[in-house]
């Protein structure tokens, strides 16, 4: 059962790049300005890229890792490893089911989605969510960066995938669809090509994030990709550029959420690239129209990686850069807060609140 009394906590997970980097996940208590490393029960070296927090139980924490999934029960303080193939399948994603808590889905690399349905015991690989190899990245392999159910639908679900694109499952996971086609034609448009990691000009547009669905717009997606923000308005079957940059001088998207309180309100953490000196964090307040600088006074020192929204207080937000700086407020985006995680973080990956 949920404590009432315990305090909220903020955790930023990152992955270790280098011998001479931090990874792990970070923990930091609600008026506390130290952050605590947990350690106890995760494996020396941990590259954490994926942290949620149980939608009503805070207490239980998921992780994804490089070494598969991972539980708490008492806000990080123990975790065990859960019963995932130890074949060297890395955990990009975790999605709680809106409906039945009891069921999970994971993201991996190499590209797939397993389900549990006792709350994370045991897992099945999904046979049929693959999706085609369109272009291969020399410095890495293809992942599900994210999973998302429609709030409306929980039975369809989302997965934003980096670098290929996005697909679709209409039955709770068993079979998957390409919803990429019109990814692919925007990327032959001269402003939308990119070029980085590959041999491909398709890579920008298919180098997927985060998806979203809001409950306020019903059968609507929304993406973050490299190349900026873009939607669909029939569930994935085609998408159109919405046009951030009228909005905002970074348009590199990392990171988009709808609010747990507002269904009309969007987050995106926007950045020059991949890895910059810059990053910003937007808000919509009218289901993407329009966007506004939410991170009054905030100074990035590098891209904004993502975003986390306070699932019991409306007024409270967080957001983190690739290098380790944690920004957040407590009243709705009227003042800010900054601190930094330890010295030696270098590429953080997720942040998480509750």
């Amino acid at each position: 059962m949920t404590n009432p009394s315990a305090p909220s906590h903020v955790y930023v997970g990152a992955a270790r790049s280098s011998s001479k980097t931090l990874g792990g996940i970070f923990r930091r208590a609600d008026g506390d300005d130290r952050w605590t490393q947990l350690k106890n029960g995760l494996p020396e070296v941990t590259h954490v890229q994926a942290i949620t927090i149980h939608p009503t139980n805070p207490d239980v924490v998921y992780l994804g890792t490089r070494t598969g999934p991972y539980r708490s029960t008492d806000r990080g303080e123990h975790w065990e490893r859960l019963g995932f193939p130890d074949d060297g399948t890395e955990v990009w994603s975790i999605l709680v089911h809106p409906t039945n808590p009891r069921t999970l889905y994971a993201g991996t690399s190499p590209v797939g989605v397993f389900r549990s349905d006792d709350g994370g015991d045991t897992w099945r690989r999904l046979q049929k969510a693959v999706q085609p190899e369109r272009v291969k990245m020399k410095s890495f392999g293809c992942r599900v960066m994210r999973l998302v159910a429609d709030p409306a639908r929980p039975e369809e679900m989302y997965a934003a995938l980096e670098v290929g694109g996005v697909m679709r499952s209409l039955d709770g996971g068993e079979t998957w669809d390409d919803c990429s086609s019109d990814l692919l034609k925007l990327a032959e448009l001269p402003h939308l090509k990119s070029t980085i990691d590959s041999d491909s000009h398709l890579e920008g547009m298919l180098d997927g994030h985060a998806v979203c669905v809001s409950a306020a717009r019903p059968g609507t997606v929304f993406l973050a990709v490299r190349m900026g923000l873009f939607q669909s308005a029939d569930r994935g079957a085609s998408w159109q550029n919405m046009d951030i940059g009228r909005f905002s001088p970074l348009t590199y998207s990392r990171d988009i959420l709808v609010s747990p309180h507002d269904p009309r309100d969007l987050y995106a953490c926007l950045s020059p690239a991949a890895r910059s000196v810059d990053g910003s964090l937007y808000r919509s307040r009218d289901v993407g129209e329009t966007w506004t600088r939410f991170d009054h006074g905030v100074k990035a020192g590098s891209t904004m990686m993502a975003v986390a929204l306070h699932r019991r207080d409306p007024n409270q937000v967080y957001c983190v850069s690739r290098h380790g700086q944690v920004f957040g407020t407590q009243d709705g985006g009227r003042t800010w807060s900054e601190q930094h995680l330890p010295d030696g973080v270098q590429d953080v990956y997720t942040v998480a609140c509750g």
